[in-house]
C-alpha cells in the first residue's frame, strides 16, 4: 500500500517546458505536487504522467486563483514556485502598454496570489521560489513587458524574504537566461520575420550573449529549484540564483 507524500510543492505554470521539469524533480524529492494552469487537457496530460499528481485549473492572473489553489492544498506546502511566462511583446517604445500591465500582474500579481492561497500552509523551512528571467537585470531592446515584469519580481522576493523571515520561511528568484524551448523558438522566428532573416541567425545571435554559448535549459532551472530544499538556502533568502548561462554583464 502506498502513502502520500506528507509534504507538498505548488507549481505554478506547471504544465510549460520549465513547469514539467520542475514537476519531476521535485516529485522525485519525494514531495507531492500541485499543478497549477490554465488548461484542464493540459493538467490531464501531466497527471496521466505523474503519478499522485494533484490538478488545479485557474488562472494566476486573476484573484479567483486564491480560492482555487487554497481549495486542492489539503497537507503542509514544503515549496510553492511561480514560473508562469508573459508574451514578448517588442520594446519599451513599441510594446502595448496593456502587454506591460499584464506582465507584471502575471509574474507580480501572481506570486503574491499563490503566497496568499497557501500561507496557512507554510512553515518554518518552506521555500518561496519565483522564476523571473536574467531580463530583468539585463534589459533588452526587444522584451520591455518581460523586463519590466521580472525586474519587480526582483523587488517582490525580497520583500517576501523580510515579510516571511520571522517566521523561518525562506524567499527565492531563479533567473534563467534564454532556454532552448519551443516557446523560444516562436519568439526567434517572430524577430526573424520582423529583421527579414533566418531563425537560425537569430537563435545564433542569442547564443554570442552567452560566456559558453549555450542556452539555459529547463532541467538545470529544475535542478536549481530542487537545491532550494536544502537547509543550507537558507543563507539565500531574498537573492537571486543567476542560470543565465554567463549573459549578464553588470555589477553587482
Amino acid at each position: 500500500m502506498t502513502t502520500s507524500p506528507t509534504e507538498l510543492a505548488v507549481v505554478v505554470g506547471a504544465t510549460g517546458a520549465f513547469g514539467n521539469a520542475i514537476v519531476d524533480r521535485l516529485a522525485a524529492a519525494g514531495l507531492g505536487v500541485v499543478a497549477v494552469a490554465r488548461s484542464a487537457d493540459s493538467l490531464a496530460a501531466l497527471q496521466a504522467r505523474v503519478p499522485g499528481l494533484l490538478a488545479c485549473v485557474a488562472d494566476i492572473a486573476a484573484d479567483s486563483a486564491i480560492e482555487a489553489i487554497a481549495a486542492v492544498v489539503d497537507r503542509p506546502v514544503r515549496m510553492v514556485v511561480h514560473g508562469p511566462g508573459v508574451t514578448v511583446a517588442g520594446g519599451i517604445l513599441t510594446a502595448p502598454t496593456a502587454t506591460m500591465v499584464d506582465a507584471v500582474n502575471i509574474k507580480v500579481g501572481g506570486l503574491l496570489r499563490l503566497t496568499r492561497a497557501v500561507d496557512g500552509r507554510l512553515s518554518p523551512g518552506s521555500r518561496v521560489v519565483a522564476i523571473g528571467g536574467h531580463y530583468g537585470f539585463e534589459p533588452t531592446a526587444y522584451a520591455a513587458s518581460a523586463g519590466v515584469a521580472n525586474a519587480a519580481l526582483v523587488n517582490v522576493v525580497r520583500q517576501l524574504s523580510l515579510a516571511y523571515g520571522n517566521r523561518g520561511i525562506t524567499a527565492h528568484l531563479v533567473a534563467p537566461g534564454p532556454a532552448d524551448t519551443e516557446r523560444l523558438r516562436r519568439v526567434a522566428a517572430d524577430r526573424a520575420a520582423l529583421r527579414g532573416i533566418t531563425v537560425d541567425e537569430v537563435l545564433a545571435e542569442m547564443l554570442e550573449d552567452s560566456s559558453i554559448g549555450r542556452f539555459t535549459t529547463p532541467e538545470q532551472v529544475a535542478w536549481a529549484v530542487s537545491m532550494l530544499l536544502a537547509p543550507e538556502a537558507d543563507a539565500m533568502t531574498g537573492s537571486s540564483l543567476m542560470l543565465d548561462s554567463g549573459r549578464r554583464r553588470g555589477l553587482p
